[in-house]
């Protein structure tokens, strides 16, 4: 690596850009050329200014990144579940990256049968991914995805789990995932477009035959939806989901016949939302029918499947949030979300029992896990919190005892969760509505205002980031950081309409949200200016991008993993993945209204000269969710904008995507980069 006296400064070229009389000027367009010599010789000039400007604190990286290490547990192996006779386990080997996969035949004394070495199969690879794996119904074959790049672009093979012969011929260009048919012949998959990546085809796929022949079984032309298929638990039925962000459309096939036609479950109506789970000889819906915005459960009978046949099972209320359903033969288990946080709810179909699982924390999450069988009273569930490793918990719901499975291990001889305190706090924001924090701290960490904060947020598409225990965390809050979680409206923490508050032409909620919060953790000496860091990734880096440009003077480091800054251009751009199937989301700059808006908060849109934060940005380069081009145009341009002598870093992952690197120890490397940034902006070096 030669030594780089300045930063890079990326070369102008003038592209105008014009739509509804208004031009914007864009010199970086042309990063945009990810196979272009200069782009890539710019996006390592960056990495090289970034290795050279670190160079000094990279003994401390490594020794954080050992530390986060030695907490894990390296041999480490999930709780088994059973499915249709055999135990199926994920386990890790110790100084290995990635998981190995195996089952074991009725018992667990039995004998282990390896199903994948990920490890192995990564050799040679800079990234790896392994996804979908679906075993035939009669247990003698196994199909999966795998990724090379980071892409999102899966290759499927099937396996004979006899011979341990992976079948030559593969199915490129997909989701990764697929579903089996009762004939043990017949593999359901979706594909993607070529160049948009939108998942928007369903083949169908004949043990033997060559890929080339597979059957198109369905195609959605609609560009603003995309497909997946998938079979129900009770294994009856194969189903399409179409999917928007406002829309639901379902198709079912009976599994025993698959070479007869899917049939429209209910004919998609424009902001119909609904969702599916088979029992017996019903269908059970989760829907935002007639109004129910935190939505509803309904059943119909599995012939008679349009709208007007379907009947209230749980009602719709106002301050409830009905997330998700488990269907067992005597029980129904609801997870729901009240005031914020998870609940699990469980009744008997008699009606006779109905009750909550307690959770007496404000800062943790519980959740329904693994339960592939109906007839059982077991429940399998995980519960985690701020303060409280993760752990995996099998209750009995009928005798209302439980039997932890599992409990996360934190190899760390000083680890006591009883020296660190959760709370729920909430900010005012500028509206006058009340926005919740969960905040995490060692309980020695004085709050007078000279302790070290990082705001996290992400506040998008309805995704909620509930209070969950990291190891990862210790290394900040062992130094004295303190770490919020901030619950901004476009997450659906407080239910739908604190997403539907925080999207389309309220986005600025979002961002405004964020920066209350932050004054607020300042007035009430958590931290102060001069110690108050964020960070955010994807649309979360959105958040980043935003406050960068409206509140610069209220951090004093910022982290952008992944970020989408470039929200205008992006959005114009049909031809880039997930742009049109996000027009419910962010609005289509197409029409006029929604064109002002975005531009109005668009981060590269709105770079000043002013003074910015410290600001570390990552990217990835084969990235298919936010475009590499995205950072790489932003610093180009904060470059020349900036007002200040701060660090501004780009990095950008060569060999991975969105996800950033696929080995769990690779992995760890990156978040010791970021963690190792933000405490030598506190001057801690140990």
């Amino acid at each position: 690596m030669k030594t780089i006296t300045q930063a890079p400064i990326a070369r102008q070229i003038s592209k105008q850009l014009t739509i509804h009389n208004d031009t914007r000027l864009d010199n970086y367009f042309w990063l945009n050329e990810r196979d272009d010599q200069e782009v890539l010789d710019y996006l390592k000039a960056e990495n090289d200014f970034y290795e050279q400007e670190t160079a000094h604190n990279k003994d401390f990286e490594k020794s954080l990144f050992e530390e986060m290490k030695a907490r894990i547990k390296q041999d480490d192996t999930s709780v088994p579940y059973k499915y249709n006779g055999y135990w199926y386990i994920v386990r890790y080997q110790k100084g290995k990256n990635y998981p190995i996969y195996t089952r074991k035949k009725e018992n667990l004394e039995a004998e282990e049968e390896l199903l994948f070495d990920c490890n192995q199969m990564a050799e040679d690879h800079g990234y790896f991914r392994l996804v979908g794996l679906s075993v035939s119904p009669d247990n003698t074959m196994i199909s999966f995805g795998t990724d090379l790049v980071g892409r999102r672009q899966y290759k499927i093979q099937i396996k004979n789990l006899i011979t341990g012969e992976v079948f030559p011929d593969c199915i490129k260009n997909t989701t990764g995932s697929s579903t089996w048919a009762s004939d043990n012949a017949t593999l359901f998959y979706t594909k993607k477009d070529e160049q948009t990546l939108r998942a928007n085809q369903i083949f169908k796929h004949k043990v033997g035959d060559v890929a080339d022949q597979d059957t198109l079984v369905f195609t959605e032309e609609d560009e603003t939806f995309g497909v997946a298929v998938y079979k129900t638990k009770s294994r009856k039925y194969i189903i399409i989901a179409c999917y928007s962000t406002l829309t639901n459309e379902f198709h079912i096939l009976k599994s025993d016949k698959p070479d007869d036609s899917f049939t429209v479950f209910q004919k998609r109506i424009r902001g119909l939302e609904y969702s599916l789970a088979h029992f017996k000889n019903h269908f059970y819906i989760l829907t935002n029918l007639n109004k129910a915005t935190n939505f509803k459960l309904m059943k119909t009978h599995e012939t008679q499947t349009e709208l007007k046949n379907w009947v209230e099972v749980i009602p719709h209320r106002e301050d409830v949030l009905l997330e998700d359903i488990e269907i067992f033969k005597a029980f129904l288990v609801i997870n729901e979300r009240s005031n914020g946080l998870n609940q699990i709810r469980i009744k008997r179909w008699d009606n006779t029992v109905d009750y909550y699982l307690p959770f007496k924390s404000e800062t943790y999450t519980a959740n329904l896990s693994t339960n592939v069988d109906f007839d059982t009273d077991i429940l399998r569930y995980t519960y985690n919190g701020l303060t409280t490793p993760a752990s995996v918990i099998d209750f009995n719901m009928t005798t209302h005892t439980k039997e932890i499975k599992k409990e996360q291990e934190v190899l760390d001889p000083t680890f006591d969760k009883n020296n660190y305190t959760s709370e729920r706090i909430w900010a005012t924001a500028q509206d006058g509505t009340k926005i919740p924090m969960s905040l995490v701290r060692r309980k020695d960490t004085k709050l007078d205002g000279t302790a070290p904060l990082l705001q996290y947020a992400y506040g998008s598409y309805g995704s909620t980031v509930d209070p969950y225990f990291s190891t990862i965390r210790l290394s900040l809050l062992d130094r004295g950081f303190i770490y919020v979680i901030t619950h901004v409206r476009g997450g659906e923490y407080l239910g739908r309409p604190w997403y539907e508050k925080g999207k389309l032409l309220d986005k600025k909620n979002t961002f405004s949200d964020f920066i209350d919060c932050s004054k607020h953790l300042i007035k009430q000496n958590y931290t102060s200016k001069e110690h108050l860091y964020a960070m955010g990734a994807s649309a979360g880096g959105l958040v980043m991008g935003v406050i960068l440009n409206e509140a610069p003077q209220l951090y004093h480091g910022i982290i952008a993993a992944v970020p989408f800054v470039d929200v205008v251009t992006t959005m114009l751009d049909d031809s880039i993945p997930l742009t049109t199937g996000e027009y419910d989301e962010w609005g289509n700059p197409n029409e006029e209204t929604y064109y002002n808006y975005m531009k109005s908060y668009s981060p590269y849109d709105n770079i000043k000269k002013q003074s910015y934060p410290h600001l570390l940005v990552t990217a990835g380069l084969h990235d298919s969710q936010v475009q590499y081009w995205e950072p790489a145009k932003w610093v180009a341009k904060l470059r020349i904008y900036k007002q200040d002598t701060n660090k501004l870093y780009l990095l950008t992952n060569m060999e991975a995507g969105h996800g950033g690197a696929s080995g769990r120890f690779d992995a760890l490397k990156e978040d010791a980069k970021e963690f190792a940034f933000l405490l030598e902006l506190e001057g801690i070096s140990s």
